[in-house]
């Protein structure tokens, strides 16, 4: 039975009265009496008892109002809430990502402002030495931050991207021409040191303290944001491992990006503060788990 026949149905159910149905339904009497038909010889029952004088339901005509009416009100409750999350995921989201992680997360954001009118993305850009203060403060809604994530006061969403490594170095650096780096190339060399703005579990993740065979890899100089780890780079001082999306986007003079086949793949996942836990950030959130994570 199509949505229209089960208005018509419902509309005489209740009026039972051809005309003032037809009437209030603006179509024509015809037609009511035609959708009634239609759905008796689908049904092979009476639905109504039709005399020259009245009209009333039969038993089987109760029940099915009964039930089209339940079936028909949970349809409109169901539309209304989709239409409620829909008006509350209508907002501007602050999300901070690193570098150009923006340009590879483009497909998600299309997909949330076409699934939610008035929803759209405002970026920022994060350093990896203070991954999760803007956060707190409430100056980013989210954040784009590699994984693991094991904050109390943060909840971790989808992951949105995954992507190998590279370890960046200077031109003249014995490694340059390589064509590739290991993750025990790193005991031999200093890696940057991003200071203590964020847990060690996090940035260790990203910038080991041992090789995997136990090697110590010595920090320093220090560096707070991608800029300065690419000039201290550059100059010599310090070779530095980052998420391949550097390489893709970067070519800066005196640097040679060098793939890191024995590192682990990257995830990146949407991270926002529990507290601050909204509509809008459910529904980018549920963007994102439909759409599935982006492949560098």
């Amino acid at each position: 039975m199509e949505m229209r026949d089960i208005e018509i149905f419902l509309t005489l159910a209740e009026e039972l009265h051809f005309g003032r149905t037809a009437e209030r339904l603006r179509i024509s009497q015809a037609r009511v009496s035609q959708a009634i038909a239609k759905q008796e010889r689908r049904l092979g029952v009476a639905l109504f008892d039709r005399t020259s004088r009245r009209v009333a339901l039969t038993p089987v005509g109760r029940r099915l109002r009964q039930d089209l009416q339940q079936a028909l009100d949970l349809i409109q409750d169901g539309l209304a809430r989709a239409e409620t999350a829909g008006r509350s995921a209508s907002q501007t989201l602050r999300l901070g990502v690193f570098g150009h992680a923006g340009h590879e997360l483009h497909p998600l954001f299309e997909a949330f402002r076409a699934r939610y009118r008035g929803g759209d993305v405002q970026l920022s850009e994060i350093n990896g030495s203070d991954p999760f203060t803007a956060l707190r403060t409430g100056a980013n809604d989210i954040n784009v931050l590699w994984l693991p994530v094991a904050e109390p006061d943060l909840t971790v969403g989808p992951t949105v991207l995954t992507g190998g490594r590279v370890l960046a170095v200077s031109t003249d650096h014995p490694l340059a021409g390589h064509g590739s780096a290991s993750l025990e190339d790193l005991a031999e060399n200093h890696v940057v040191d991003l200071g203590p703005g964020a847990p060690e579990y996090w940035i260790g993740s990203m910038v080991p303290t041992h090789t995997p065979s136990g090697r110590r890899i010595p920090r320093g100089p220090a560096a707070r944001t991608f800029h300065e780890i690419l000039s201290l780079v550059a100059s010599g001082q310090c070779v530095h491992p980052l998420g391949e999306i550097a390489a893709r986007y970067n070519t800066p003079p005196g640097i040679v990006f060098l793939p890191i086949p024995d590192a682990p793949t990257i995830h990146w996942a949407l991270t926002w503060r529990s507290s601050a836990d909204n509509p809008a950030i459910r529904a980018l959130a549920q963007t994102a788990a439909d759409l599935g994570p982006i492949t560098m």
